[in-house]
């Protein structure tokens, strides 16, 4: 998945449960953002379970889309759930592409860059197997001041534990998640017509259940905290975010913003 990855991967499912359900719902207005033409080779980078791949798939007549991602259980789980034979989803780094140079008419990349820690170097090598001309994409979560269901819970567990706290700010101080970083890096990279955009989505939710249940499984940073816990640190965890997800009203569907940091730019003819 997250090419050199700080991301906890362990499960198909548990991706979907954790990130996979709201990155298909932001590929939507990313690739209304980062665009799309009939005939296009497509490289998504750190596709996780393929929603933006395949989404490429479905809004155009492209002959190709390929999507690389550090953890086979999630490219497993892509060709799972995406059969479509224009769909090819490989194990890669995203900082050591498996491709030559200047061989996709597209990159995109989605909800990745800011789990890479040499993110300048997957970002060189996107621009490197894209053509002259070339659309290179991404986006990233505004971690810290637009992603609202992320915050309810760090926020509340730092309160309570000196060890949360740490990981929330190593959560919200990640590159690129900062206003203007992204098209920074992509002009640092050599990229031109250099664009940036502000994407919102809503995470919806059934029940502090709902809500609840990506942080029992194995994927992402708050279910890996969560795993370092005892029973009775979790029990009281869980009875804290429950009260912060209520806030007053009975138990039910709450809906939270999420914004995500995006940035376009074309390589050089």
């Amino acid at each position: 998945m997250k090419a050199s990855s700080t991301f906890a991967a362990a499960d198909g499912e548990g991706y979907e449960l954790n990130m996979g359900r709201w990155s298909r719902r932001l590929a939507v207005p990313f690739l209304d953002f980062g665009g799309t033409a009939d005939g296009e080779r497509v490289l998504d980078v750190g596709c996780g379970t393929g929603h933006l791949a395949a989404l490429v798939a479905t809004r155009s007549r492209t002959a190709e889309v390929h999507g690389v991602d550090l953890a086979p259980v999630y490219v497993e789980h892509a060709r799972k759930i995406h059969p479509d034979p224009r769909l090819a989803f490989r194990v890669g780094d995203a900082c050591a592409l498996a491709y030559p140079d200047g061989v996709f008419d597209r990159v995109l990349s989605m909800l990745v860059l800011h789990f890479v820690p040499r993110a300048e170097e997957a970002i060189a090598e996107m621009r490197r197997v894209a053509r002259p001309g070339a659309v290179v994409g991404a986006a990233v979560w505004d971690a810290r001041g637009g992603w609202v269901a992320n915050r309810l819970f760090f926020d509340t567990a730092s309160v309570m534990y000196p060890e949360a706290a740490e990981r929330r700010a190593r959560n919200y101080t990640r590159p690129l998640t900062r206003p203007g970083e992204l098209a920074a890096a992509w002009r640092a990279a050599g990229l031109l017509d250099v664009m940036e955009s502000l994407l919102c989505i809503r995470m919806d939710f059934a029940s502090f259940a709902d809500y609840w249940a990506p942080y029992l499984g194995r994927d992402g940073p708050g279910a890996e905290y969560v795993r370092t816990l005892n029973d009775a640190d979790r029990s009281r965890l869980e009875v804290a975010v429950k009260a912060a997800y209520l806030d007053g009203e009975a138990d039910g569907p709450r809906s939270f913003a999420a914004l995500a940091f995006a940035v376009k730019g074309t390589v050089p003819p």
